[in-house]
């Protein structure tokens, strides 16, 4: 589990300002779940506690912990990177608890490869067969005469279960032989110092130390992901108890207002709204 990450600012700004008056101030939020919506989460935290001095504090332990944080009462937003399971809405509603999805972005599973892979694209009936194991060299898939090194997330993650979905499909499971690493910087660093790697990230995450190879042919971009060309392509949720109010609706509106725009595509993802 990642260390709690607290954004914390001077006094509030006096005034109205694009989320709302400064009388929050004094108030808290509190976030919980997603490393792939982590860095939009963490921006807008900033942003958010500088404008009106709410203290707003972002934990990334996965999706999963996220759903059962929010489950919990212990945060007031799930940050998830897949929509809440049927047992998790069961479990919520059990305790009381009315589970909200609030769409922040849209993103993309970006296939990721070291720099020096001549790779450049793979169908996901390749992908399908490097992660279940059927394809163990690079050669196989018009790379170079080298193991390949596969690398996924830890159960509790959402990316885990989005690239289940959306390559696998119902049935198939991942080799053993797979290595299993806890974010998205994890995996991308590790690709980026394995030259036989292969790993999955979201889109925000494929900076130059990594290679993203087109997927059936397309590549991942913000333009792909919003048209739904490029094939894993999937949506970014914050979870609320009960449709927002005061402050975490101001928070969890923050994707449709020009600063959260700005946020979101500087951040490496793509705005929906």
């Amino acid at each position: 589990m990642k260390p709690i990450v607290r954004v914390l600012f001077g006094a509030a700004v006096a005034g109205i300002t694009a989320f709302g008056n400064a009388s929050a101030a004094g108030k808290s939020i509190v976030l919980d779940g997603s490393t792939t919506v982590g860095p939009i989460a963490k921006a807008f935290a900033a942003q958010f506690t500088k404008s009106t001095g709410v203290d707003v504090t972002v934990s990334e332990s996965g999706s999963g912990n996220g759903a059962k944080s929010l489950i919990n009462g212990t945060c007031d937003i799930a940050d998830m990177s897949r929509p809440m399971k049927d047992n998790e809405v069961a479990a919520a509603r059990a305790k009381g608890v009315d589970p909200v999805k609030n769409v922040v972005a849209l993103d993309g599973l970006a296939m990721i490869v070291h720099p020096s892979n001549r790779v450049r694209n793979l169908t996901r009936e390749q992908l399908r067969g490097i992660y279940t194991g059927s394809v163990t060299n690079w050669k196989q898939v018009g790379g170079p005469n080298a193991p390949v090194v596969m690398i996924q997330r830890e159960s509790n993650s959402g990316t885990q279960d989005a690239f289940k979905e959306l390559v696998l499909g119902e049935g198939a499971t991942v080799s053993s032989r797979a290595e299993t690493q806890a974010s998205n910087g994890a995996v991308k660093s590790r690709v980026a110092t394995t030259p036989n790697a292969i790993g999955f990230v979201g889109l925000g995450f494929a900076d130059r130390s990594v290679k993203p190879v087109a997927v059936d042919g397309v590549q991942p971009s913000a333009r792909t992901i919003r048209n739904g060309t490029y094939p894993l392509h999937r949506q970014l949720f914050m979870y609320t108890n009960g449709r927002p109010a005061g402050a975490v609706k101001r928070f969890v509106d923050l994707p449709k207002t020009p600063e959260g725009k700005r946020i979101i595509s500087e951040t490496g993802f793509v705005n929906l709204y």
